[in-house]
């Protein structure tokens, strides 16, 4: 199926809560070992405490690789692992590159029988450092996510520079939307080619969305990071096309034994949260 509309169909069936597995090993809470098998256990173990209420897990890639090859084992086996129980991944990686190097980023994360559904692709280099990816998308039935106004506070320092009429910010969006346009799903109505967009700037989210008509918009930023429900209204068109990551508010609810309760808990109320403002 195609990825935006395999990814509406989990948002309305479940909720648009998208849970990020940041699994720091300083973080880790009890019984869990500082280790590549640690990191494992504690990323199934979310996934089983998250797979009923969340569309989608978003592992962050940055914390497996840390680990050498044994940590980006456990990747690739948590990815798998999340797909076996119903949930689309999309691998946060923010790759980018140009030519042959960015053809094999593409390839090594979006070929057909990847348990990776979608990845975060940085479009600083243009479009050459974007199609790639997008042809995998279309011939793959995979997704991007590129980053157009991403949550952390220095974000401003280049993606809020005037060109002109506009803002980079602004420019990029326009630039996601068109090149999402040959990659539509035919049930959704919405685009392989999403966008990623921060909780923590709601007033440029409200506008981007008008720019972003067929994106579907990843929203970083919510709970720890300040964003809440409210904020990030806007983001929604018509009750669809976003959806909502929380990484730490989730994951370490709790650092004792019941951090998978407390970790299910937490997914469930983030979900009742959003659903009221969708």
């Amino acid at each position: 199926m195609h990825f935006a509309d395999s990814l509406t169909k989990a948002i309305t069936s479940k909720s648009p809560v998208c849970v990020g597995l940041d699994p720091a090993l300083d973080k880790l809470p009890e019984g869990i070992t500082k280790d590549a098998k640690g990191l494992l256990n504690f990323s199934t173990g979310i996934i089983d405490a998250v797979k009923d209420v969340a569309a989608c897990v978003k592992p962050q890639m940055a914390y497996y690789e840390a680990l050498g090859w044994e940590g980006m084992r456990a990747f690739w086996e948590t990815c798998a692992y999340a797909k076996l129980h119903g949930l689309l991944v999309i691998a946060d990686g923010k790759r980018n590159d140009i030519g042959s190097t960015c053809d094999a980023y593409a390839e090594a994360y979006l070929y057909k029988d990847s348990p990776i559904d979608a990845l975060t692709v940085s479009p600083y280099l243009g479009s050459d450092g974007v199609k790639p990816f997008i042809e995998r998308c279309n011939k793959n039935e995979k997704g991007i996510f590129v980053l157009v106004k991403t949550s952390n506070p220095s974000s401003g320092e280049l993606q809020d520079l005037p060109t002109g009429d506009e803002t980079v910010h602004e420019h990029m969006a326009q630039l996601v939307e068109s090149w999402g346009l040959h990659s539509l799903g035919k049930e959704s109505g919405f685009s392989a080619v999403g966008a990623v967009v921060g909780a923590t700037y709601p007033e440029e989210l409200k506008y981007l969305r008008t720019l972003l008509t067929h994106a579907i918009i990843l929203i970083p930023g919510f709970g720890a990071q300040g964003g809440t429900a409210k904020d990030i209204a806007s983001g929604f068109a018509g009750g669809k096309g976003a959806i909502v990551n929380s990484s730490r508010g989730i994951i370490f609810a709790s650092k004792g034994k019941d951090w998978q309760e407390a970790a299910s808990i937490a997914a469930k109320k983030m979900a009742g949260e959003l659903k009221a403002v969708m």
